[in-house]
């Protein structure tokens, strides 16, 4: 952690585009390895169960999905919120975002898999899970969430050195579970033959190694974040719950949005059989491929602009959402041309089935939509998030997941009788109102007026 004071340093210069990218890269190397780690599963799975046991991780994952989006919106306010308090030198609100960050969500994360456990086999009927993979999706599904503390523990910590201008650690923890998890998959999905649940254990376990050795690193650098880890100090601080709150709920409700209405559309999808669940479970993992250099640009972009803003560096945040996008579109342009050109070769990772690869032609073309949709959001997100504009991450969350991506799916799918294809263009056309939402809060002006207070303390707030 003592390396990264010269990343922080780093944030604040004026070459963007160098800045950008030598902050992404740790980011997209991260994301690189999490999509790998999550692909693992489906790979070994596909392979050694067959189109059922793919099927049935599919369903899994998406049921993963739906238990983590509040990892994902706090921490990622969390992170917005540490880096706006290194760009105004509050030392002080950044140990009491640890300590409020650590409580909430780790009691969050007991709360929900208690909950998931009383009701998932009511999600799995909602989700249309076919009977001949029920038995399998319910053994990855209940396995993976005893995980979930691991989970929304990795989330955290990485959005705290995230904050802290480190993305080089977290790249290291994901690199160590990825590690474990294709050790593990292989051992207990080939020769030990646990199949789908094979496949879950291997991921909570590499999860949980994971997290244990970020939270080492982080007791060890504990004067740098300004948290001592003392018992009395993991508590909800007033003085920075209200402004993760306030930005922390509108993301909340943005991915809850998206993977509620992501679910939706896969519900119908799902009542197509073993070969539809199939191939767009594959399709979903071959867009994070491009995805993860999306997030990767998109959580770079929001943290530069975080501090440029806590900077007063009005100037600067066009030049970091312009290079944003054009930094993202040059491996876009050529994932695109791989999976036009090769679309055999990359679903045969997967699967060997004829059927599964017949249907995944019919696919390219909405490929390429979600493609440029993952070019166009990172500006936009990195803009929105960056500046701290809850009603706008609010507003893109209604716009994209309920109106869009469900009013489009069931207006192509079902009005129009497109069948599966309908579902599939739905969910990928929704995929571009961020940044035509973004686009037009850039060109407005808007996000200049959002003016950085700087909180008081809880100290600060008892002599008040």
């Amino acid at each position: 952690m003592v390396q990264n004071r010269k990343i922080i340093r780093d944030l604040t210069v004026d070459s963007v585009p160098k800045t950008l990218l030598s902050f992404s890269l740790p980011l997209f190397l991260s994301g690189l390895l999490q999509m790998v780690y999550n692909m693992v599963d489906m790979i070994v799975v596909g392979r050694f169960v067959g189109t059922e046991g793919l099927s049935a991780v599919s369903i899994g994952g998406e049921i993963l999905m739906l238990i983590t989006f509040v990892a994902m919106g706090f921490s990622n306010a969390g992170q917005i919120l540490i880096s706006r308090y290194v760009g105004q030198n509050r030392t002080d609100l950044v140990g009491e975002m640890v300590g409020t960050l650590f409580t909430l969500l780790e009691g969050l994360a007991v709360v929900i898999m208690v909950i998931f456990l009383f009701s998932y086999q009511e999600i799995m009927r909602w989700l249309n899970t076919p009977p001949e993979i029920w038995d399998y999706t319910r053994q990855y599904s209940v396995t993976c969430v005893y995980g979930v503390v691991f989970i929304y523990g990795y989330n955290l910590v990485s959005a705290i050195l995230r904050g802290m201008g480190d993305s080089r650690h977290p790249f290291q923890f994901i690199a160590l579970a990825s590690v474990i998890n294709v050790a593990l998959d292989i051992l207990f999905v080939g020769p030990l033959g646990m199949g789908p649940l094979g496949a879950a254990l291997a991921t909570v376990l590499g999860q949980a190694v994971s997290f244990l050795f970020a939270l080492r690193l982080l007791y060890r650098n504990r004067e740098q974040i300004h948290f001592d880890f003392q018992p009395r100090h993991f508590r909800i601080h007033r003085s920075v719950s209200r402004p993760l709150l306030s930005l922390g709920i509108p993301m909340v409700i943005q991915s809850a949005a998206i993977t509620f209405s992501m679910l939706f559309v896969n519900s119908y999808i799902n009542a197509y059989g073993t070969v539809a669940v199939a191939v767009t479970g594959v399709a979903r993992k071959l867009e994070n491929m491009i995805g993860v250099v999306s997030q990767a640009i998109s959580s770079a972009g929001g943290a530069m602009v975080a501090q440029a803003l806590g900077a007063g560096k009005i100037k600067r945040v066009p030049k970091i959402v312009f290079h944003a996008l054009w930094i993202v579109a040059i491996p876009s342009a050529i994932f695109a041309v791989i999976t036009w050109l090769k679309p055999e070769w990359l679903f045969g990772l997967f699967s060997s089935d004829p059927d599964v690869l017949a249907m995944a032609i019919t696919y390219i073309p909405v490929a390429m939509v979600q493609y440029l949709g993952c070019t166009l959001r990172p500006p936009s997100f990195a803009l929105i998030n960056g500046s701290g504009n809850s009603r706008m991450n609010l507003l893109v969350a209604l716009a994209d997941g309920i109106f869009c991506r469900i009013g489009l799916s069931l207006l192509l799918g079902v009005v129009l009788s497109w069948g599966i294809r309908g579902f599939w263009y739905g969910n990928a056309l929704s995929g571009l109102v961020p940044f035509l939402c973004g686009f037009g809060y850039l060109l407005s002006g808007r996000w200049k007026k959002m003016a950085i207070r700087k909180p008081k303390t809880d100290s600060e707030e008892g002599k008040a």
